[in-house]
């Protein structure tokens, strides 16, 4: 991977990462397309753990709270949502692993994400008066937890399963777009943490450390305006545009996937 390529990939991850698009499906589509597929899971997490320092600043208040008051309400409702993340995660890593390496699932995952989305459109107009931190339920976060467990498969989006589960649930919209993005922190630094000395090992040697610098450095700067972007966005205007766009997407992916293999390799 070229200095310019990991610009780009970073680019990418830090715009898709909060827009209910799926980043690490993004990430992949364009490894693929690339031909630097080569420890595609190290470079992706890298790119995650970028993006925090996105989330970080903008949401530094909330979190400093989270922080200092680890028993407050909205604190235990991120950990009982992280819960069924990290086990799904650690329960089935090595398929995970080969959905990112491969890229198999792509095509119809991106489908699968603009199915959710263009239904989640229902559930938004009923939650305008619906719950905050205060009214949110446990239970309420562990089904968010559970959606945003899917979406460790490449091409299911993260915030987009997080933030429908989140409407489905009776959710102010508002809410449910932050409560989307607190969860990403422990979600993207939990297998960061953990494996810490083998992705850097792996994403330094795949990529070099200045293309893996530069596209971190994409990744936190293109993230900070697509939070913001989300901010302004999701008070006024509909899921469906991003359904649109992944249904055409997910539909030339697996065009490619069962009848050509130019990209991406045939799965029948």
């Amino acid at each position: 991977m070229n200095f310019l390529q990991s610009l780009f990939l970073g680019a990418v991850q830090g715009l898709t990462e909060f827009l209910p698009v799926s980043s690490s499906g993004h990430l992949v589509f364009f490894q693929q397309i690339f031909g630097v597929g080569e420890e595609a899971l190290a470079f992706d997490i890298a790119m995650h753990v970028a993006t925090l320092i996105a989330v970080v600043a903008i949401f530094w208040k909330e979190l400093l709270y989270m922080l200092k008051k680890p028993f407050s309400k909205i604190t235990l409702l991120v950990v009982m949502a992280t819960i069924p993340t990290a086990i799904i995660g650690f329960a089935f890593r090595e398929f995970f692993e080969y959905a990112f390496s491969s890229g198999v699932f792509l095509g119809a995952c991106f489908m699968i994400t603009g199915l959710v989305l263009f239904y989640a459109d229902r559930s938004k107009k009923l939650s305008r008066c619906g719950k905050d931190s205060e009214s949110m339920s446990f239970m309420d976060a562990i089904i968010i937890g559970l959606a945003q467990s899917f979406a460790i498969i490449p091409a299911i989006s993260r915030s987009g399963l997080t933030i429908s589960a989140g409407l489905f649930r009776g959710l102010k919209k508002e809410f449910a777009l932050k409560f989307s993005f607190l969860m990403s922190v422990p979600a993207i630094l939990g297998p960061a943490v953990i494996d810490a000395r083998n992705i850097t090992t792996q994403a330094i040697t795949s990529v070099g450390i200045a293309p893996l610098i530069g596209g971190m450095i994409a990744a936190g700067v293109t993230g900070y305006f697509a939070i913001r972007f989300m901010l302004e966005f999701f008070s006024r205007a509909s899921l469906r545009v991003f359904s649109y766009y992944l249904f055409v997407l997910g539909g030339l992916v697996l065009a490619d996937q069962l009848f050509f293999g130019i990209f991406f390799e045939k799965i029948i």
